[in-house]
């Protein structure tokens, strides 16, 4: 591997948080960053693609370009795909696996562009060298990626592997499991100063308060991993790499003041998160406690932030029951932390709105196939709602 040569990467993200995505590669200081849909183009070599796998929050791959080329018929894709030195990164009795892309363009059928695209490399090996490599779509040692758009098609090499929201710390999933990048763009949109304490009444498996552990004391996310996918290409520099990791395990500061306080009604899932949180190593500054959010009171003189990810229907099957468990948490929020920043994960034209505090920013996330928003602002000192009766007043 060569540590001058320079490539084009696109660091892929959920949708909704490209531009929480392109403020991280500024403050990590990568090169010509371009905010996109779906992520964020950057310019770098193989060793910033080792800083985005172990440092960025919100992405969940790091994509490095190989070729780009126009193709309007197979016959085209394949040459083009076929002339790529796919020796360079693979073994003949390597592994590999093809996901494609396709919108706006003739080849536009997925799974006809991934096996004409896997026909094309395992042809090149077989008449080179008479070995070729084969297709596993678990574990691979090559993942291939191929975007077609209008015709133009890009081909990358995935140096992630799997996805970067399996950071590699967790021991245990809960009912309802969090994803690891969405918790990190929650605690980064509820603008947390890392001296303040942050709050999360609904823990669950403790998914929001190890992430903020992990960013207040300056913990590389990717650390945890066992293996990223550049590790098995032919030209990994593993000693470059291994001084790159020592030198992110070397920036973690010490605990200080930081505070995370995290919380679930259940039981179970308490310690749950106990275990997800010694298995990250922060067990230090995370506090845990089973408490009911309905009675979510936090101490007063606190400057606070909440970062929190209430049930979605998962664990409350009830809509009637979910809204009354957001109003009741709403009031809460209003009668004890006036002046808090807030951040709520919840799914979109879901109870949010029972939470009747109006005036937050909606920002919407995709969390997979299900379309979510982030409700973020401040708490008003004149946020209690007018439906609160005296009687259900918080003492």
């Amino acid at each position: 591997m060569s540590r001058t040569e320079r490539y084009f990467f696109f660091a892929t993200c959920a949708p909704g948080l490209e531009a929480l995505l392109h403020a991280e590669l500024d403050q990590h200081h990568f090169l010509r960053v371009e905010r996109q849909v779906g992520g964020c183009k950057f310019e770098g070599t193989m060793e910033d693609a080792w800083r985005a796998n172990l440092w960025l929050r919100t992405c969940v791959r790091v994509l490095r370009r190989v070729e780009r080329f126009v193709a309007v018929t197979p016959e085209e894709l394949y040459d083009h795909v076929a002339a790529v030195p796919w020796e360079r990164w693979l073994a003949p009795e390597g592994t590999l696996i093809v996901d494609a892309q396709s919108r706006d363009s003739e080849l536009n059928h997925t799974r006809f562009i991934e096996q004409k695209t896997k026909d094309a490399i395992v042809d090149r090996f077989r008449d080179r060298e008479g070995v070729r490599p084969n297709v596993d779509k678990e574990d691979a040692d090559l993942r291939v990626h191929v975007h077609v758009s209008r015709d133009r098609v890009t081909l990358s090499l995935d140096t992630s592997g799997d996805s970067l929201h399996k950071r590699g710390w967790r021991k245990h999933q809960g009912r309802a499991p969090l994803s690891e990048v969405l918790a990190s763009a929650c605690v980064m949109m509820s603008g947390w100063d890392r001296r303040a304490p942050l709050l999360d009444p609904f823990c669950g498996s403790g998914t929001i308060a190890i992430e903020a552990a992990l960013l207040g004391l300056d913990i590389a996310p990717g650390l945890f991993r066992e293996r990223f996918g550049f590790e098995r290409w032919l030209d990994h520099d593993a000693a470059g790499w291994r001084a790159a990791v020592e030198e992110a395990r070397g920036k973690r500061k010490p605990a200080r003041k930081l505070r995370i306080l995290a919380s679930d009604s259940d039981f179970v899932r308490i310690e749950e998160a106990r275990a997800n949180v010694e298995s990250a190593g922060v067990a230090e500054v995370v506090e845990l406690e089973c408490a009911d959010a309905k009675d979510f009171a936090p101490r007063r003189g606190w400057n606070a932030f909440v970062g929190t990810n209430p049930p979605w229907g998962e664990r409350l099957g009830d809509e009637r029951e979910l809204r009354e468990l957001y109003a009741r948490f709403g009031r809460r929020l209003a009668e004890h932390c006036a002046g808090y920043r807030v951040a709520i994960l919840t799914r979109s034209g879901g109870a949010g709105d029972a939470l009747g505090l109006p005036r937050l920013a909606r920002m919407p996330i995709a969390n997979g196939a299900l379309d979510c928003e982030l409700l973020v602002g401040e708490v008003p000192a004149d946020a209690v709602p007018a439906d609160v009766a005296p009687g259900d007043r918080a003492r």
